[in-house]
């Protein structure tokens, strides 16, 4: 048996602190907060980049990215250089809260965890600050050269990491104001708009390189029936019985595949409609997410688009709208490690 390794209680302890916290997307400030204490008390310097609420975010409980480094020591702006690698991951999940729990008995590699986002991705945060905790300790990492940041609303639509990618385009103040000697003005003026050297995202991939990821859309099929009794069937229209058959159809028709990436999924998540059980429906609708396999990122998912609205047209001429949201292609990504190290991801 291997040695237990010195900085395993302090992995788990971290991990259990971040799973037992309810980070569902929009409810982030609790884990922020958290974050922001841990790392101030071993040494790191902070600062929040606040983000707009959503409308289920609480007005005293804002929302914001978390970015830290290890302290330093610079007299002046001039002596500090831009980090050269950004280490990230976020810190929300998806709906429902599941508390945290682990196998009894000794630790092993079998031991199973549970809890919402122990896997993606507090996994990834416990992982990532420990490890440099280890690192710096070591004297393996210098301090200027890394950058942490773990954001909120990955799971809908990515705003922590879009605001975070404005802010270091256009060198704009991402967590509030101060003079120029504050540790977070301070970094808010370092020249980060020259981009880092490399990052790494903390999802799970198995522990390989993911080599290119599918693309994506979402959106909300809403179908328009008329309504009536069930027992003048005839009189109506069932906006029920449209969106099943639509559904069925786009659930085996063909929107696209490739051999990279395989065919182009999709996900039924939510449906919605109807009054009583023996009225005729006269709305109905139904969330998707489907995960595209043809590219190129910038226009890839048009073509699934296209044959979508050409499936649901052949259900009903003028039953259907569509709302959509967050779209892209299929993404190849620049690799160069051969071997079995490197995946494809089949989501995104």
């Amino acid at each position: 048996m291997s040695a237990i390794p010195p900085y395993r209680t302090k992995l788990l302890a971290l991990h259990r602190d971040l799973v037992s916290i309810d980070s569902v997307t929009g409810r982030e400030n609790e884990v922020g907060e958290f974050l922001v204490a841990h790392l101030e008390k071993n040494g790191y310097q902070t600062s929040r980049q606040v983000l707009p609420n959503r409308s289920d975010t609480p007005a005293d409980r804002p929302r914001f990215n978390v970015l830290a480094w290890p302290k330093r020591k610079a007299a002046s702006l001039e002596d500090v250089s831009a980090p050269r690698l950004l280490v990230t991951a976020h810190i929300d999940t998806v709906p429902p809260h599941i508390p945290y729990s682990i196998d009894s008995g000794e630790v092993t590699v079998d031991t199973k965890i549970h809890g919402r986002g122990s896997s993606d991705t507090k996994g990834a945060v416990a992982a990532q600050i420990v490890a440099l905790d280890e690192l710096l300790a070591e004297g393996r990492v210098r301090g200027e050269d890394v950058m942490l940041l773990y954001v909120v609303g990955e799971e809908e639509g990515g705003d922590g990491m879009r605001h975070f990618s404005r802010v270091l385009n256009a060198r704009c103040n991402g967590g509030g104001g101060g003079a120029a000697s504050d540790p977070a003005a301070l970094l808010q003026r370092l020249p980060l708009a020259t981009g880092f050297d490399a990052a790494i995202f903390g999802e799970p991939t198995e522990g390989k390189l993911a080599r290119g990821h599918k693309g994506l859309i979402i959106c909300t099929v809403k179908a328009r029936g008329l309504a009536g009794h069930s027992g003048y069937p005839w009189l109506g229209k069932s906006a029920n019985e449209l969106l099943v058959r639509a559904l069925q159809g786009l659930l085996d028709g063909d929107l696209g595949s490739s051999e990279r990436f395989g065919r182009t999924t999709v996900n039924v998540g939510v449906m919605r409609g109807g009054v009583a059980g023996n009225v005729i429906p006269e709305a109905a609708e139904a969330s998707l997410v489907l995960r595209v396999a043809t590219g190129p990122q910038a226009d890839g998912h048009e073509q699934v688009k296209q044959r979508m609205l050409e499936i649901l047209r052949d259900v009903d001429a003028e039953a259907f709208t569509v709302e959509w949201g967050a779209s892209f292609g299929a993404v190849p990504c620049d690799y160069d490690v051969e071997g079995n190290v490197n995946l494809l991801v089949r989501k995104s």
